[in-house]
């Protein structure tokens, strides 16, 4: 109900319904798969979406995070989270017993652009409050206003690699300590990392790739029927946003009812020791190394599972998420096609 309700007042806001509804985007599933399955438990690890550009990456993330209702947070410069882990600000306030407001907020993506300094990421001394009053004051930055949010980060694989290991750092932490400049400051960096990339403009260190928990790859779509619905779609949208909004209305708040009960249900699913066994003997097959890709895939499975409103996870879970946890971590031999090690993978998900 309050889902519904919050769609109801959506549509009266002026102006508040201009993005494209994601249940509207034709085709890409395993993008939006990854993308919710990201948004039922963050703790996967993120998505790195690989292809060509003009299909549609931005606008699924933007759309996916207008989906879902506003959130409860604490009226800070670091979006806290009700209860907790809280900012230093907020742990002041606890510690005086002075009581942290609540407020509602929307979901948003926080864009990095390219060339950004360590700086700015982290965050640091604010210089201007330095000078004008003589206070070391802690400047938020990038992390601070992705906390809960997701990060976008296009063209991931052309940022300096020591960027990308902070960023997956903290992804992987939820938590952003700074101790720099006199200034020492910790706030929660709690957010849904997604990279872009096209691999024909350079590739990311094994080692980084690794990091990201879900990987696709999209295509431009070859289909002459999906591609005349595209176009069909987009012409309705462009001539009147509002009207075509509201056809997709019952549709997003289906989808949006089903993802908040998927949360809800996360930590009910069962677990049992045939899963397990057979996650590891997929691994252990494909002889990947260290022990992430079994870890994602487990837990990418409980949310595939969650999703589908089952109280346990099953072989066909494990079907669906495979290829997205393990196609960026299959070991190729130099000068070979990644098509082989694909075509393995097929064969032992055929067998589990």
């Amino acid at each position: 109900m309050q889902i519904i309700n919050y769609y109801i007042n959506r549509q009266n806001e002026g102006g508040a319904l201009l993005i494209f509804p994601f249940t509207a985007i034709v085709n890409q599933e395993e993008m939006k798969l990854s993308l919710i399955l990201n948004v039922i438990d963050p703790s996967i690890g993120g998505v790195l979406i690989m292809g060509e550009k003009g299909t549609a990456k931005s606008t699924t993330v933007r759309a996916l995070a207008d989906l879902l209702p506003e959130m409860d947070t604490v009226n800070c410069r670091f979006n806290c989270a009700p209860q907790g882990p809280f900012c230093t600000d907020c742990l002041e306030k606890i510690q005086k017993g002075e009581n942290l407001e609540i407020i509602n907020k929307k979901m948003r993506v926080v864009e990095l652009p390219l060339g950004i300094t360590e700086d700015r990421v982290v965050g640091s001394l604010d210089i201007e409050e330095a000078i004008k009053k003589g206070e070391k004051r802690f400047s938020p930055g990038i992390l601070a206003e992705a906390n809960r949010n997701f990060l976008y980060v296009d063209e991931v694989n052309l940022l300096e690699d020591h960027i990308v290991d902070l960023l997956l750092d903290s992804a992987a932490m939820g938590i952003n300590v700074v101790e720099r400049e006199g200034v020492s400051f910790v706030h929660p960096a709690r957010f849904i990392l997604v990279g872009t990339m096209n691999p024909e403009e350079g590739e990311l260190r094994p080692q980084l790739l690794d990091r990201f928990g879900l990987c696709v790859e999209v295509y431009s779509i070859k289909d002459k029927l999906l591609r005349v619905e595209i176009l069909r779609r987009k012409a309705e949208y462009d001539r009147d946003p509002r009207s075509f909004i509201e056809k997709w209305l019952p549709e997003q708040r289906q989808l949006a009812q089903k993802i908040m009960r998927a949360k809800e249900t996360l930590k009910k699913i069962e677990i049992d020791d045939d899963i397990i066994s057979k996650i590891v003997d997929i691994t252990a097959e494909l002889n990947l190394d260290g022990h992430r890709a079994d870890i994602v895939m487990l837990k990418a499975a409980k949310a595939h599972a969650a999703l589908n409103e089952r109280d346990r996870i099953t072989t066909e879970d494990i079907r669906k998420v495979a290829p997205l946890c393990l196609r960026h971590r299959l070991k190729r031999l130099p000068f070979e096609d990644i098509s082989q090690e694909s075509e393995r993978l097929k064969e032992v998900l055929s067998r589990i």
